[in-house]
């Protein structure tokens, strides 16, 4: 099956994408754009491999399903495109770091510039219909990127994996904590980072891990 992605994912997730679940996604996701709007565009759905090839990858954090008002979604969780007004998840995940670094919140929540230096920005599901939150759920997408995680688990040495809420947490069994950092918090969202997001130093955390590692770190 051909799908438009970046070359070093494609030729290591090559067998995923001959899989039946995965055919049937497919089909899923074409029917589901052909009949109303969805996000992000089809040429943006696998942004996140293309602006962090495999090899770059150092950092992995993990959303959800993508932004599903017009003009957010962009491929990359947490991130809008230039312009956007800032979604509260965002906005606490910009105040964190402020906190943390002393660096001031940016003008825009275009998070391009992390994706390419090695934080690789997956959503659990890669799509979502207009309006509709968790529209394309249970359709194959969480197959797929615990496919993902697991290969990046595997292939990768010294990863730093950011699990922000319940449904990241969860994924934690796909990683191995011995020869990866796994960082752990309530989500960044209203209803629950003043739970344990906020004062989390993952930013920082993550930095002195990647330096320890002999990685450089990330400008947040």
């Amino acid at each position: 099956m051909e799908v438009n992605i970046e070359p070093s994912w494609k030729a290591l997730l090559a067998p995923e994408f001959e899989k039946p679940y995965f055919r049937s996604l497919v089909q899923y996701i074409h029917r589901e754009y052909a009949s109303g709007q969805c996000f992000p565009p089809g040429s943006l759905i696998f942004n996140a491999f293309s602006q962090t090839p495999f090899p770059k990858v150092k950092v992995v954090i993990l959303g959800q399903d993508p932004y599903h008002e017009p003009g957010q979604a962009h491929g990359l969780c947490f991130s809008v495109q230039d312009g956007v007004p800032f979604p509260p998840s965002l906005r606490n995940i910009f105040q964190e770091i402020e906190s943390e670094t002393g660096a001031p919140i940016p003008q825009s929540g275009n998070l391009t510039r992390w994706a390419r230096q090695g934080v690789f920005l997956l959503n659990t599901c890669l799509t979502v219909r207009a309006h509709q939150a968790f529209s394309h759920a249970n359709q194959g997408w969480e197959q797929f990127t615990n496919a993902v995680i697991s290969l990046l688990n595997a292939r990768k040495e010294g990863l730093v994996f950011l699990l922000w809420g319940s449904p990241a947490g969860q994924k934690a069994s796909l990683i191995d904590a011995s020869r990866h950092c796994v960082l752990r918090s309530a989500h960044p969202s209203p209803l629950s980072a003043f739970r344990g997001f906020f004062g989390n130093n993952h930013f920082k955390l993550c930095n002195e891990y990647l330096t320890s590692h002999g990685q450089e770190p990330i400008e947040w």
